[in-house]
C-alpha cells in the first residue's frame, strides 16, 4: 500500500513555532487553556497522572502543574496505560495522522482515563482561505495551498470512536476576533506559529499582488463599519474515556421504560395528526 503524502512539513512547522515563541500571540492558547481547565473542573474526578501533548510547552506546561508535557511529534513519547488524563493542546490540527495521534493518546490512558483535546476546526479562517484563493487565481491563473484544511466537527467526532474511546463528545466553540486590517491578521497568524507549513505549499515568495488582492477582498467581505475586519477561529473540543468496567453506556434504541411526552407533561401526536 502506498503511503499518502504528508500534509504538514514538520521542519517548517517547528521553524514557524520557534520564530513565534520569541514574542507569541498567545490569547487563543490562553482561552483554550482556560476552557480546558473549566471542563476538567466539571469532572468529578481528581487526576493524579496527567499528560499534555502540545507544540507549545512554555504555554501549556505551567497551566497543568505536575503533568508530563510531550511534543506533538508523529510518535508521542507516552507510555502505555501510564496516565489517567491526556490533554492534546491546540496542536492536533497540524497532525499528518490525527487518528494516529488520538489512538496513541488512548493507549497512554489507564482504564477510565480521560482524553481531552482542543484544536482548530474547519470553520477557522474560511474567509481568509477563500480570499487568498480568489486573489491568487486572478493574479497567477493557479492555486497553491496556503491555509491548513482543518477537519469538520462531525469527522473529528468519528475519530474518537475509531480510536476505541467510550462516551465520545465533540463540540465547537467559535471565536470571532477583530483586527485593524487584514495585514494585522496575517501578522498575528505568524505570531501564533500558524503560518503556512503545508508540505505542498509553493516554495517561492508570494507575489505582492496576491497579498494585496486578498487584503482588498477580505476587507470588502469581512470589514466592519468601524474599519476593522473580523476573523473566525473555531475551537473544537474532543472528549472520550478509555473503556472500563462499570462505565456508563448508552441504552439500546427502543429500550426506554418511560415516554418523553409523559416526562414533559405534554400530549404526544402523530406527525400526520392536525
Amino acid at each position: 500500500m502506498t503511503r499518502p503524502p504528508d500534509l504538514t512539513d514538520r521542519t517548517a512547522l517547528a521553524r514557524n513555532r520557534a520564530r513565534a515563541a520569541r514574542a507569541p500571540a498567545r490569547f487563543l492558547h490562553d482561552e483554550a487553556i482556560a476552557e480546558v481547565q473549566e471542563r476538567l473542573g466539571e469532572v468529578n474526578r481528581r487526576f493524579t497522572a496527567p499528560a499534555v501533548v502540545t507544540g507549545w510547552p512554555a504555554l501549556w506546561g505551567p497551566a497543568f502543574p505536575g503533568a508530563r508535557v510531550v511534543a506533538d511529534d508523529p510518535v508521542l513519547a507516552l507510555e502505555p496505560a501510564a496516565h489517567d488524563l491526556v490533554i492534546h493542546g491546540l496542536a492536533l490540527h497540524w497532525a499528518c495522522d490525527p487518528l494516529g495521534q488520538i489512538i496513541q493518546c488512548a493507549r497512554a490512558l489507564c482504564p477510565d482515563g480521560l482524553f481531552l483535546a482542543v484544536l482548530f476546526g474547519g470553520q477557522t479562517l474560511a474567509g481568509l482561505r477563500a480570499c487568498l484563493a480568489a486573489a491568487e487565481a486572478e493574479a497567477t491563473g493557479g492555486l497553491s495551498p496556503r491555509v491548513l484544511p482543518m477537519a469538520e466537527i462531525r469527522d473529528l467526532g468519528s475519530l474518537l470512536q475509531r480510536a476505541g474511546l467510550a462516551l465520545p463528545v465533540a463540540d465547537a466553540s467559535p471565536r470571532d476576533v477583530s483586527y485593524p486590517s487584514p495585514r494585522a491578521l496575517l501578522r498575528d497568524l505568524r505570531a501564533m506559529g500558524e503560518a503556512n507549513a503545508l508540505a505542498g505549499r509553493a516554495r517561492r515568495p508570494t507575489r505582492r499582488g496576491v497579498i494585496e488582492g486578498a487584503e482588498r477582498l477580505y476587507a470588502s467581505h469581512f470589514g466592519r463599519a468601524d474599519g476593522r475586519v473580523t476573523a473566525r477561529f473555531e475551537m473544537i473540543f474532543l472528549t472520550g474515556w478509555a473503556p472500563a468496567p462499570g462505565q456508563p453506556r448508552p441504552l439500546r434504541p427502543g429500550s426506554a421504560q418511560a415516554r418523553l411526552a409523559d416526562a414533559l407533561g405534554t400530549v404526544e401526536r402523530r406527525p400526520d395528526t392536525p
